[in-house]
């Protein structure tokens, strides 16, 4: 790939954050959000978890004019299982029998049908695929984070962006934070340089364990793998892609771009059954961005531990401090300041904004962000699962790609050793 559909620059980086933010300050809220006729939003979800039917419960919340006609999922008690839990929602549910889709094919019906807004919730592993197809037939794209589990994955996803743009697409991405007040707040006064020129910073999200999923009687591999996809890197890509992307996304945002580089190291002490894959339960990560500023990377998912999940960048006149746990937004230093209004849902105002730009004529895309968002934390485990520093350059250049080329339910699939640092090439 050329360089320039890999490392955009800087400015481009931050042009996405700022016209979602700006939507956000105007107060673009559902109940000033006006729909009639074309403007009506019509949703697909493909990915009937609970992040699915948790962001279908945002969409409806979003805007008026929302409606949800079409879903699909691997599995047919999951489509059920949500239809179930919409039977609270009295609005804009309009899900027949003929549009619920089921088996691995099911995003290529749902996306056939009469929708133009579709939400992809499924697990990372096959978001770049769903992404490419989603742009293809033009429809304007929900997708969570992160967006891939490997570099090829990464460079198919940059491919699409640039696709989308060209076809003036909507694409909003599930790194909530940079629809949320706070954040967008102080990160306004850290571009305008209230904290000087950056020089460190810190992400981490530190916590216990999380669901997991005995294998039951009669689930072929693929099947227990996909649910309990947590566990397997071609499925998630980690925890440190998986979840810990929020707070790296966090961090490029303050440095107006991605590391150039990564060293880091981690393992598996706590979680170290078959029950749990091959991934690792901890991570530490040391990035240097353009700038020569390093940030110290941890994310930890052991019982027991103390819990941490925030971000601080460092500049030559103060310093930034994000929590969106503790609702904590602050800035010290020279420029003193502390977010006080009261907080917004930002799982529902990304809906909101990305809706607004839609109908507005100008959509914005997000696609190239949380993809280079999503790269810094595969290339963070990439160094931990090799023992090696990587580049950006060389990371992203990799053919190791994760995701089997066939998946079927009726094959095996084993499951991949626990990678071991330094044996790894």
């Amino acid at each position: 790939m050329d360089e320039g559909s890999t490392t955009h620059s800087r400015r481009d980086f931050i042009k996405v954050t700022a016209a979602a933010g700006t939507l956000a300050a105007a107060g673009l809220r559902a109940p000033g959000v006006h729909a009639a006729g074309s403007d009506e939003i019509r949703v697909g979800l493909i990915g009937c978890g609970g992040r699915g039917t948790g962001a279908v419960a945002n969409v409806m919340d979003s805007a008026k004019g929302v409606r949800l006609i079409a879903v699909g999922d691997a599995f047919a008690d999951r489509v059920e299982g949500a239809r179930k839990r919409w039977t609270d929602l009295d609005k804009g549910i309009a899900v027949s029998d003929d549009n619920c889709f089921v088996g691995l094919d099911a995003f290529e019906k749902v996306i056939a049908s009469d929708v133009n807004y579709i939400i992809i919730a499924t697990p990372p592993a096959f978001r770049p695929a769903h992404l490419k197809a989603a742009v293809a037939a033009g429809k304007n794209i929900f997708t969570e984070k992160p967006v891939a589990v490997d570099a090829p994955g990464i460079r198919q996803v940059l491919a699409v962006a640039e696709e989308a743009e060209n076809k003036g697409l909507g694409i909003g991405a599930g790194t909530q934070r940079r629809h949320q007040q706070g954040y967008i707040e102080v990160m306004k006064r850290v571009h305008d340089g209230a904290i000087g020129d950056l020089v460190s910073a810190r992400a981490y999200w530190n916590q216990g364990g999380l669901w997991n999923k005995g294998r039951e009687p009669g689930w072929s591999d693929l099947e227990w793998q996909i649910r309990n996809w947590l566990y397997f890197t071609w499925l998630s890509g980690d925890h440190i892609v998986e979840q810990h992307v929020h707070n790296l996304d966090v961090v490029n945002w303050a440095m107006g771009g991605h590391p150039v580089s990564a060293t880091g190291m981690g393992g598996r002490q706590s979680r170290i059954s078959n029950e749990y894959g091959m991934i690792f339960d901890h991570f530490a990560i040391d990035y240097e961005y353009e700038n020569g500023a390093h940030m110290l990377s941890m994310c930890r998912q052991v019982p027991g531990c103390a819990n941490r999940v925030a971000e601080t960048v460092v500049g030559s006149k103060g310093k930034c401090e994000t929590d969106s746990g503790a609702q904590r937004y602050v800035i010290t230093g020279d420029s003193r300041y502390r977010f006080r209004e009261e907080a917004v849902n930002p799982y529902v105002q990304e809906h909101t904004d990305l809706i607004a730009s839609i109908r507005s004529g100008s959509p914005y895309n997000e696609l190239r962000q949380v993809a280079e968002s999503t790269f810094t934390a595969i290339l963070g485990r990439m160094s931990a699962y090799s023992g090696q520093g990587l580049s950006w350059e060389q990371g992203l250049a990799s053919d190791e790609g994760l995701v089997p080329e066939t998946l079927s339910f009726d094959e095996a699939l084993a499951v991949a050793p626990v990678p071991r640092p330094g044996e790894v090439t």
